[in-house]
């Protein structure tokens, strides 16, 4: 059975490699707060000093990091996997990236003999301690089957995307989607509310329909006035439009919706609520709107 390593143990990226660690794999864990690491250490993992020494002692490696940055910086930069990486070993980043980055790094890695699947997850943290989370593997279609087993031990789906960065590219669509269709009903919701409708009435009519997928966020957030709790920081849904749309601009797609979303997100950024949830943008709208969106 293949030594996994695992770097970036955050609030998504923990729960999946605990998850692997559970199916019995050999772990080597990094992670720049190393109490992060605490929790697979205690279950037997080994604690590596580097992306480098993480490579070194795996046969693959799976990075969970923020976005583009770092991921380069962790592949690449200076004391980083490529500098470890073992002829015939893998490189998985799960992070939402940038298809061109995934790209790049494969050129290089393919000169260590080493190959590079984007495989990019959709999900939240407590998802991902259930496993109920969607991967979208994209690279060598033998390579990812032979790592079927692994991407099965974190994700209950596992849907093959195609040649290497199509998974960022799917990602990045489904991301662009679902902040749009927050904003959207966001909209819904206060003009609604202004116009004089009951909002249990509302969201009840609407359980059949767009309000449906947002329920859930909506009763454990919104409509508490919870917009602290950050499952997913608005800080990397602010990252997340700008790779999308930024896309679109690459492959001269036309995104006027993901744009005008793309700028509600940086006013929010400008708010000083990067670090609130995603939720955050139901209490711009709040403001604009003079109401609140409260169940009495």
């Amino acid at each position: 059975m293949e030594t996994v390593g695992f770097i970036g143990l955050g609030n998504l990226g923990s729960p999946m490699a605990q998850n692997i660690q559970r199916r019995g794999y050999q772990m080597v864990v990094y992670d720049i707060q190393e109490g992060a690491t605490k929790p697979m250490l205690e279950r037997g993992a080994r604690l590596a000093d580097s992306p480098r020494q993480v490579a070194q002692l795996s046969d693959v490696v799976f990075t969970s990091v923020p976005g583009p940055r770092e991921v380069e910086e962790v592949a690449l930069g200076s004391g980083g996997i490529i500098e470890g990486i073992r002829p015939g070993s893998v490189y998985i980043d799960l992070s939402t990236s940038r298809p061109s980055l995934i790209r790049e790094i494969g050129k290089q890695f393919a000169q260590k003999d080493a190959e590079v699947i984007d495989a990019p997850v959709f999900g939240g943290p407590g998802d991902a301690e259930t496993r109920y989370m969607i991967v979208m593997p994209s690279g060598d279609r033998n390579v990812y089957e032979k790592l079927l087993p692994v991407f099965e031990a974190f994700a209950d789906k596992v849907v093959y995307q195609g040649e290497l960065g199509q998974g960022s590219v799917c990602k990045l669509v489904l991301n662009m989607m679902t902040l749009s269709v927050r904003q959207v009903a966001a909209e819904g919701l206060s003009l609604g509310i202004k116009s004089g409708l009951n909002l249990t009435a509302l969201m009840e009519a609407g359980s059949r329909g767009i309000l449906a997928t947002q329920a859930d966020l909506l009763n454990e957030t919104v409509f508490l006035g919870d917009f602290d709790s950050a499952g997913f920081r608005q800080a990397l849904s602010r990252k997340d439009l700008g790779l999308a749309t930024e896309l679109g601009k690459e492959v001269n797609v036309p995104l006027p919706v993901a744009n005008v979303v793309e700028q509600i997100a940086i006013q929010c950024t400008n708010r000083g609520w990067a670090d609130k949830g995603t939720q955050v943008i139901y209490r711009l709208q709040e403001e604009a709107s003079g109401i609140e969106m409260r169940l009495s």
